[in-house]
């Protein structure tokens, strides 16, 4: 079976399944087309305001590239196709102005680990792992990955990881920032619905603010897109969920935002 990505909304959360559970999830070629396909609608969804990716079966988030796929002559032409679905799906996930969160159980390696430094927010299991194996696997890792990975644990840990190529434990990826969190098993899917929920309850445009700001703080100030910051701050001020916010907390009460 070749795998695939599913999508389900559950209020105002959308979630991204990788459903391939006889290969620990891995992400097969029409995986990575489904992937960018789930990015793309979700973040089109004005219903949806935070969307969380798992893996099916509670073995693993994603377990790498499916590498059953590099069998036969074709290798190098699978790897190719491999290589562009992947960098498709990333710049999905990259464009995505809503919250990504990634629930982490079990295996957490190669793509799978590239999937979740896609994330705005990491929680992982005690019992989950993580790992990039391309140097017992020969194959070059991309500068964007690379930097991707040396953004999120520095440059230090970012070439132990890619150096060894072994498997680090939960409590490892948290001591060096790869994760935010790690729960216990059997809490962590109510723990990360919990946080999306609350993070789905804020002002969907201050939110956004936030994350694209963010973004930008990653480009060196001559690239920063100031029209754009002042765009995302703009619509915080001129927004009905600005004077609900404002309301509420003089009637003391919760407020209700609509993103608008």
């Amino acid at each position: 079976m070749p795998g695939r990505v599913r999508c389900d909304i559950e209020g105002a959360v959308g979630w991204i399944i990788f459903d391939h559970p006889e290969r620990r999830n891995a992400i097969s070629l029409n995986m990575w087309k489904e992937l960018a396909q789930a990015a793309e609608g979700l973040g089109s969804d004005d219903s949806v305001r935070v969307v969380v990716m798992r893996g099916e079966g509670g073995e693993a988030f994603v377990s790498g590239a499916d590498i059953s796929q590099f069998d036969g002559a074709d290798g190098k032409r699978t790897s190719q196709r491999l290589d562009s679905g992947g960098a498709n799906a990333f710049e999905t996930l990259s464009r995505l102005e809503k919250p990504l969160i990634a629930l982490i159980d079990g295996f957490c390696i190669g793509g799978g680990l590239a999937v979740a430094l896609c994330a705005d927010l990491r929680y992982a299991s005690v019992d989950a792992s993580f790992g990039i194996p391309a140097a017992r696997l020969g194959v070059g890792y991309g500068l964007e990955g690379i930097e991707k990975l040396a953004d999120v644990v520095g440059p230090s840990h970012a070439k132990e990881i890619l150096f060894t190529a072994r498997r680090y434990s939960a409590s490892e990826a948290l001591a060096m920032g790869l994760v935010n969190r790690v729960i216990a098993h059997d809490e962590l899917r109510l723990t990360v619905e919990t946080i999306a929920e609350e993070i789905a309850a804020n002002a969907p445009l201050t939110v956004r603010s936030v994350k694209v700001l963010s973004r930008q703080l990653q480009r060196e100030p001559a690239r920063r897109d100031s029209k754009r910051i002042a765009e995302v701050l703009e619509a915080c001020f001129a927004s009905e969920d600005f004077s609900e916010g404002v309301k509420a907390f003089l009637e003391k009460r919760a407020p209700i935002f609509k993103g608008r």
